[in-house]
């Protein structure tokens, strides 16, 4: 009941949470740069993390393009500026909506999916029997599936911003009565490669997110089922909250 020791009790706990984290984040960091690589399980999270998540990742752009064209149409009618639709739907899908929205959405299937299997090879002491057989779980469950999420977030992203973009000119050219060829050239002419490039930069570190803390999130996980749930939670949660502070980092990096 004691305020000032629940306090430091609370910021302590914290102080050791992020140690640990960075410690963690220093060994996976060490397992991607140095050998051994295992190029199969590299492969398999590839098409776990990518090719599967395709579904998912588009739909989600479609949708987004589409409502992001309307709401431009509806707020730039109040001021004569409906032609700038294509602008911003191009804009906001390669350097902000594109990259966040697909990566929460990856927070959610892939970060969980990794804590959830990690957990429960912790929890049925996989790992450890993986030590006893010399092998190293940072090179063999980690390492391989932080590569495949830096690898496959921004292609997914950049898949993303093309669905996105047809998404906003679907409805543009269906529903708002733009002509599909101004709204084209209107689009590339708008778009800077920096754009789609910055946009791919988070993708990365989105990715790099999304992969750490369902390996850690995994690797601490409590004994049982309930600890295995509490950690595909945690993990899905300060992936999305980490992927928010470093979108507004890259962000005020970027402009």
């Amino acid at each position: 009941m004691n305020p000032i020791a629940n306090l430091g009790r609370t910021t302590l706990h914290m102080l050791q949470t992020i140690g640990q984290m960075s410690l963690f984040t220093w060994r996976c960091v060490l397992a991607i740069l140095r050998p051994p690589w295992f190029f199969g399980q590299i492969g398999r999270q590839l098409l776990s993390v990518g090719f599967f998540s395709l579904p998912v990742v588009g739909l989600t752009a479609v949708f987004t393009g589409a409502a992001l064209a309307l709401n431009i149409y509806t707020g730039g009618a109040r001021f004569n500026a409906e032609s700038f639709v294509p602008n911003i739907v191009g804009i906001g899908i390669t350097r902000e909506l594109g990259p966040v929205l697909a990566s929460l959405m990856l927070a959610g299937r892939v970060s969980a999916a990794i804590a959830a299997e990690i957990g429960a090879m912790k929890v049925t002491e996989q790992i450890d029997a993986l030590r006893t057989l010399s092998t190293d779980p940072f090179h063999y469950l980690f390492a391989p599936r932080i590569i495949a999420c830096l690898i496959s977030v921004p292609l997914l992203v950049l898949v993303a911003d093309i669905i996105g973009i047809f998404g906003g000119f679907a409805v543009a050219t269906q529903s708002l009565g733009f002509n599909g060829a101004g709204y084209v050239r209107n689009t590339m002419d708008f778009i800077t490669t920096w754009d789609v490039g910055s946009g791919l930069i988070k993708a990365a570190v989105f990715g790099f997110i999304i992969a750490l803390m369902g390996c850690y999130h995994g690797y601490i996980c409590g004994r049982g089922a309930q600890g295995v749930g509490r950690a595909t939670t945690n993990a899905v949660v300060s992936a999305a909250i980490l992927i928010f502070a470093a979108n507004y980092l890259l962000t005020s990096l970027f402009v």
